[in-house]
């Protein structure tokens, strides 16, 4: 393996466990913990899919009219990821991208969506990202969250964008919240199934064969450049702990609800 991409996943991996190992996870017993989680969470899919197009658009000729750009292999390896994401098939065998199928998933166990569509909606409207948060009453963990993805890609650095998708977006579900929403889905299918559904194309398709081609991708892009694999690696490290700055925002949230529950008992 290139030994750049052994040296981030080196020094990532203490902020990587601390993702895996959220105490977030701990606190999620029924369906209506999951909606708070997935409340959140969806912000985080929709701005992958941003990150994404992002890097289709630096990395492929996305204009007309068309000319070469770049490495033919670079725009296959992102090409190739973009069509998993972006037009990949439902349970049933729809064509979707990941994000609507995750707002399927919410509407299916009852979550609020109404926040994320609000967002997009003033977004679209306005392209002012502070209007659509206070449209959509976004979190503050939310907020540093997507904002933080929006600097690297208005960086305009195909390789910050590729470090972060690479080392900060993919293979941090950890099995023991599969196994937990595996949990509820046998005590509530027909609530649960399209949000397990969810998780395990994300890992089947995501963790496995497009994590492979973002390593390939980013190790293109930063190539012989060391200065570009340090930037890289202080990217990685920052989208890291911005996860885990997210996933503490779920669980105030989540410990604040159970807090009010119990005193009203």
């Amino acid at each position: 393996m290139n030994p750049h991409i052994e040296r981030i996943q080196q020094v990532a991996e203490p902020l990587r466990q601390q993702i895996i190992n959220h105490k977030v996870y701990s606190i999620i017993n029924d369906i209506e913990d999951l909606n708070v989680f997935m409340q959140y969470h969806v912000y985080a899919v929709w701005d992958f899919m941003s990150l994404l197009k992002a890097l289709q658009n630096n990395l492929t000729c996305t204009t007309v009219p068309w000319f070469p750009k770049g490495a033919a292999d670079t725009r296959h390896l992102i090409n190739e990821i973009v069509v998993g994401e972006e037009s990949d098939v439902d349970a049933g065998g729809i064509r979707k991208s990941h994000f609507e199928l995750y707002l399927d998933a919410m509407k299916q166990s009852g979550a609020n969506s109404s926040s994320i569509h609000a967002f997009i909606s003033t977004l679209q409207s306005t392209s002012d990202f502070n209007k659509a948060y206070d449209k959509a009453q976004t979190p503050d963990a939310v907020r540093s969250f997507v904002d933080f993805t929006f600097q690297t890609i208005n960086s305009q650095k195909d390789y910050l964008q590729a470090a972060i998708f690479t080392f900060g977006r993919e293979d941090l579900i950890p099995g023991m919240f599969i196994a937990l929403v595996r949990d509820i889905h046998r005590n509530f299918p027909e609530s649960v199934s399209t949000f397990k559904y969810y998780l395990e194309r994300h890992i089947e398709v995501d963790g496995d064969h497009h994590s492979h081609l973002a390593l390939q991708m980013t190790a293109n892009l930063c190539g012989d450049n060391e200065s570009f694999w340090a930037a890289a690696e202080e990217a990685t490290l920052l989208s890291l702990q911005k996860r885990i700055e997210l996933w503490d925002g779920v669980y105030v949230e989540l410990m604040k609800k159970k807090t009010q529950v119990g005193s009203a008992v």
